[in-house]
């Protein structure tokens, strides 16, 4: 039978081989119905795969073009994600330095739902083998290059068949991302992140999706080079650099809440919260931004003496970067901490658990590294493995601890567990990666599984609510870590990042999200009044607060000068924190409902509003559960637009109840004006009120 007729044969209606009815079994009646079975139909020009409606998805058409290979979605006639045309290809690979893509079309079958295509290339010699797999609201693409071996294959779409982009993470881009720049969405900027990985520090998965309710996931376990309207060019490119076969999953759902829960479905939701009801009530207090690596015994007090005398609360303070005498020795240095067991003693004494920073990652001049790499317990180098892989980070050169050796993962652990018994320490904050690409994993193991040890680790800590930067694989998701942000500026634009970011990370499956210190915490000059209140009436919205700068005073890293704020600063500081534990309650119920369901506590408007198309491009607005609407002032201004969605809102600074569907234009919003809105009517709105007014 040649290639046509089999297709064909396989295309026809399932009625037509269907048993009789005299000889098919009964169906049991609490059983739903079989969704309607894909059919395949073709032209000189196209095949076009069309998987019919069914009561759970709204049923889509891939039409695939033969003249040069593409791939076009559409969901009831309308096109809602497209690869990219002309000489960008739809599958591209690069070899020997070129990018080449797929051409013609030569062959294709259509057997037991699975579509296998074969295509010339624009390289000689090379072809692209194909196979599209559709089910009810997604479709598998598979595809791999033969007759050259690739240096890197990839995907590329035109962005706007698709609408607007979201998803991602944490993105890097040409205008400071992610430090003080998150594009929102992210075709609205421009996204370059050539080293899009399972070992990054960023917070990403590789996931997206769009304001027209398709979605892209791709399976791997390699680096990524991601580019998203580069150069405004209106593309999208995922590129792998590996030669290994592409594997993609395409959602098409009817909005983007749903192709989020597709994706979720995927990689598991959280099976808890690793936070508990206080850590989501009350912030966290990190020396980090407050000292930098300029902190000691004395100065540490000094700090929790502050805070607490003012009535700034808190439920525990970390000792963040510079405690130890060396990286990786995990003992304090005795000039900076003359006494550390009477520091955290003093400490809790003031009401604040006690905490401290801690990595895996041993510098070369540490007491410990040469115990360890005479032991083995460190990462080997990926191109030597008869050594000790060693890493260049902020704080000098170091080999990270293998937590694939069990034997090194034991004693990392006992000599953790021996320092937290010592010096009463209740929680820890784990930074650095799990992982470097220049190191080669443990016998037995890949480098995504690095972000599944990793997590095993620290589940067995109190991470205080400051959570752990883990993320592409499921293990990071079912954890229910809370996410932190990478270090932010201390200007308005990284408060407006913060924003879009935890949209960005909450919405790739990683729901309980707290920004970076607010205030910021890169070293730049401390923020001024201004930024630092306006930072904390927002933090005070979300999930959870993460604290450093103090309302009191704080030192300014470049000049090493105090700044000193006034007390109304530290007054619309407590006035911030109250709100939020006001607000506990409303945010542990969301915590439970995001156990149940997996959605995001902290969501871009268009998940509860997807019909509404204003809100789509809103990065400074979101709702905090169904029922809170958050609008906080997030520039230099005296007032701000806020967009309503349909519904019947109270205005809680305004003292009354307004109508949605509409824009309020130059809303007030004076230093101590936070504007939130309460939807009438949606679950937990009652409580939410209680709470604000």
């Amino acid at each position: 039978m040649t290639t046509l007729a089999l297709a064909l044969a396989a295309a026809l209606p399932a009625t037509l081989t269907a048993p009789h009815p005299a000889q098919a079994q009964p169906q049991s009646p609490a059983r739903a119905p079989a969704p309607p079975a894909p059919r395949l139909t073709h032209t000189a020009d196209d095949l076009t795969l069309t998987v019919p409606p069914s009561r759970a998805a709204p049923g889509y058409r891939l039409r695939m073009t033969t003249g040069q290979l593409s791939f076009t979605t559409l969901r009831s006639a309308t096109t809602v994600l497209a690869t990219a045309p002309g000489d960008t290809g739809a599958l591209r690979f690069r070899t020997d330095g070129t990018w080449q893509h797929a051409t013609r079309v030569t062959d294709w079958t259509w057997k037991r739902g699975v579509l296998t295509l074969t295509a010339d290339t624009t390289a000689p010699g090379a072809t692209v083998q194909a196979r599209v797999t559709p089910a009810a609201d997604r479709y598998r693409l598979d595809w791999q290059v033969t007759g050259v071996t690739p240096e890197r294959l990839g995907l590329a779409y035109d962005l706007a068949s698709a609408g607007h982009w979201y998803g991602h993470g944490e993105a890097q881009t040409p205008d400071g991302g992610p430090a003080t720049d998150q594009p929102w969405p992210l075709d609205s900027g421009e996204v370059v992140h050539p080293a899009f990985g399972p070992a990054s520090y960023y917070m990403i998965d590789p996931f997206w999706y769009t304001s027209r309710a398709t979605g892209l996931r791709v399976d791997t376990g390699q680096v990524m080079d991601v580019s998203i309207n580069q150069d405004d060019d209106g593309l999208g490119r995922f590129d792998i650099e590996s030669a290994e076969p592409y594997r993609a999953t395409v959602f098409v759902e009817s909005t983007p809440l749903d192709v989020y829960r597709d994706y979720v479905d995927l990689v598991g939701k959280p099976a808890k919260s690793d936070a508990t009801y206080r850590q989501y009530a009350e912030p966290v207090w990190n020396s980090w931004a407050q000292f930098y690596t300029h902190v000691d015994q004395a100065k540490l007090l000094d700090y929790a003496q502050d805070l607490h005398d003012h009535g700034i609360t808190g439920h525990a303070l970390q000792l963040d970067d510079k405690w130890e005498s060396n990286y990786g020795n995990m003992t304090f240095d005795p000039k900076a901490y003359p006494d550390p067991k009477a520091m955290s003693d003093t400490i809790h004494d003031l009401g604040f658990d006690f905490g401290l920073w801690v990595t895996l990652w041993i510098n070369l001049d540490s007491d410990q590294y040469g115990y360890a790499a005479d032991h083995g317990y460190l990462l080997k180098d990926a191109a030597d493995p008869a050594k000790p892989c060693t890493v260049t980070w902020w704080n000098g050169t170091a080999g990270i601890v293998d937590l694939g050796n069990p034997e090194a993962k034991s004693w990392y652990e006992g000599r953790l567990k021996t320092l937290m018994n010592a010096y009463g320490v209740d929680g820890l904050k784990f930074d650095t990666r799990f992982f470097d690409e220049r190191c080669a994993p443990h016998e037995g193991y890949r480098p995504t599984d690095y972000q599944r040890l990793g997590a095993e680790l620290a589940d067995e800590y109190d991470l205080q609510g400051v959570g752990i930067r883990v993320h592409w694989d499921t293990a990071a998701h079912r954890a229910g870590f809370v996410t932190r942000q990478v270090d932010k500026g201390t200007g308005w634009n990284s408060l407006r990042a913060s924003v879009t970011q935890n949209l960005a990370i909450s919405t790739i499956g990683y729901p309980f999200v707290t920004t970076d210190m607010i205030g910021g915490s890169s070293s730049q000059p401390a923020p001024t009044k201004e930024v630092l209140v306006r930072w904390a009436q927002s933090a005070a919205l979300m999930p959870l607060m993460y604290a450093s700068t103090s309302p009191v005073d704080t030192i300014d890293p470049r000049s090493g000068k105090p700044v000193v704020y006034d007390e109304e600063t530290a007054a619309l500081y407590r006035q911030a924190i109250a709100r939020h534990e006001r607000l506990a309650p409303y945010i542990w119920a969301q915590v439970q409902q995001t156990l149940k369901t997996g959605d995001p506590i902290m969501r871009p408007l268009f998940f509860d509003f997807p019909k509404d198309q204003d809100a789509y491009t809103i990065g400074d607005e979101w709702m905090l559960g169904p029922a809170v609407l958050a609008a906080p002032q997030l520039a230099d201004a005296p007032t701000r637009s806020v967009h309503l969605p349909p519904g019947t809102w109270y205005d809680v600074a305004g003292k009354k109840t307004v109508r949605g569907g509409r824009t309020l234009t130059s809303y007030p919003t004076p230093l101590g004006t936070t504007p939130v809105f309460v939807k009438l009517g949606a679950k937990g709105s009652a409580e939410a009120l209680r709470a604000l007014r």
